[in-house]
Formats: structure tokens, sequence, C-alpha cells
């Protein structure tokens, strides 16, 4: 996730605080699982905060990615915390997973940054 990274301090604050900071939340997360998931398997998207690529194995480029896993913010944080499993994500609405590898993004959760 290119641009200013979030301290860990800043990143814990912003957890604290939710209904405040949830964009910072977010973004921070995201950085942390892009940090600890390097890859280009599969694009993490949590609009409108940002989106990453993580999981090793295969590297995409250019265009669309054939892996996209696309979550809410609430359902991103949710996953993180362990408060819903990743096959709960895919009944959500606002949670969408396209390509064969999504699956494997169910191991990063749940995140403990």
């Amino acid at each position: 996730m290119a641009g200013k990274q979030i301290s860990q301090s800043d990143g814990q604050a912003a957890m604290a605080d939710l209904s405040e900071q949830l964009p910072t939340a977010v973004r921070y997360l995201l950085q942390q699982i892009e940090k600890n998931h390097r890859g280009g398997t599969v694009e993490l998207r949590v609009p409108p905060f940002g989106a990453v690529q993580c999981i090793e194995g295969m590297n995409h480029r250019r265009g669309t990615p054939p892996n996209v896993v696309e979550l809410s913010p609430e359902a991103f944080i949710a996953l993180c915390s362990g408060d819903m499993t990743f096959d709960e994500a895919r009944t959500k609405p606002g949670c969408h997973f396209s390509g064969e590898k999504t699956g494997e993004l169910a191991r990063v959760f749940p995140f403990k940054s």
C-alpha cells in the first residue's frame, strides 16, 4: 500500500477508537497484512480506504487482478478481530470474492497487528 506508513502506536490508537478513526484503522491493518503476507496472488480491497496485493504465488501487474476480495470496512475489521469467519464474510452484503485463489486469503484472518 503506497503512501505514508501508519506507525504502530497510531494504528493501535485507531483500533481502540473505531467510531472516530475507522479509515486509519483499516489502512493500518491493510499495511500490516501487506507487510506480513507479501505477494501478488490476491488483491484485498476495502473501499474507499485502500487495497493491497498479498499472498505469495502468482504475480499480477496490469489490468484487473484475477483474484479479488472486496470487503466492507466493517466486515474487514470483524475478520481481523476474529468476530467473523472468512466463510461468514462470503455471505455478507458488500463483500465480494472473485477468482479461484481468493480462499487462500482465509489464512490471514484473524489478523493481530
